[in-house]
């Protein structure tokens, strides 16, 4: 990548969910039906929902800019959430801001670029 190229990831979220008891099939459901939303989102490099037991879920997702990171943010999937915290989580989501040091993406053909 030369110095005029832009990286398509500087910016990421990790956000970490746990949900009620007996919850966890109601969230893991919301997660994957957000990946439609999430699609419409030019800025949003890239989405994960991931599950790590029972309770314990995350979001980590890159953006190439802090205007992209907030615009996701305020986008349907952020405002679904705090919307169903109350049903559907202990507590509220912790959100992590972070920065890209390194990243691995496939290109559209397929190609891994980083």
């Amino acid at each position: 990548m030369t110095d005029q190229q832009e990286a398509p990831v500087k910016k990421a979220l990790f956000v970490r969910l746990v949900a009620q008891s007996g919850k966890g099939g109601a969230l893991e459901t919301f997660l994957r039906d957000g990946l439609a939303a999430v699609l419409e989102e030019p800025d949003t490099t890239s989405w994960y929902a991931v599950r790590f037991g029972d309770h314990d879920f995350a979001i980590f997702d890159t953006f190439p800019s802090d205007a992209g990171r907030l615009a996701h943010l305020a986008g349907k999937v952020g405002r679904a959430l705090v919307a169903r915290t109350p049903e559907l989580l202990e507590g509220t989501p912790r959100i992590e801001h972070a920065e890209v040091l390194a990243f691995k993406l496939p290109d559209s053909s397929g190609q891994v670029r980083g």
